[in-house]
């Protein structure tokens, strides 16, 4: 697990690579999957939900980026309080974390489609014979 320190001067520091890194940064640990915290330096609070929520908050003032329309925003809003607020969580958790898998297999199904076409099963043929023609011309030598 990634430990990553933000301090009072809004700096966060990955302690792990010993050094600063920026919403980015915390992006791609994201989009690579890798887990992490991210602490207050001085009180150790885990603060990594509001660090999370920042992202997304700026991320969404970008129209094309914006997931989160008014009526869902709204909808999410009117769950807050309610008896309902745990349920909703955990089948928007639940829900994404499906989605994820479903589009992982997609994507893994084709990327074994394009690998075994034709075309590349003809590209993995040509590159075996021309390592074996160069491996030839290097013992004529």
């Amino acid at each position: 697990m990634i430990i990553i320190k933000k301090y009072p001067n809004r700096r966060l520091y990955d302690t792990s690579k010993s050094q600063y890194v920026n919403l980015e940064d915390i992006k791609l640990l994201i989009n690579e999957r890798h887990e992490f915290r991210i602490v207050d330096s001085k009180t150790e609070n885990d603060i990594t939900k509001s660090i999370l929520l920042q992202i997304i908050s700026e991320s969404e003032t970008e129209e094309h980026q914006s997931l989160l329309t008014d009526a869902l925003l709204k909808s999410l809003i009117r769950f807050y309080d309610s008896d309902m607020q745990v349920f909703v969580r955990q089948y928007l958790e639940q829900s994404l974390i499906q989605f994820i898998e479903q589009q992982d297999k997609m994507q893994g199904m084709m990327k074994n489609i394009v690998d075994n076409s034709p075309m590349a099963l003809f590209n993995k043929m040509m590159e075996k014979n021309m390592a074996a023609w160069q491996y030839d011309k290097s013992r004529k030598k």
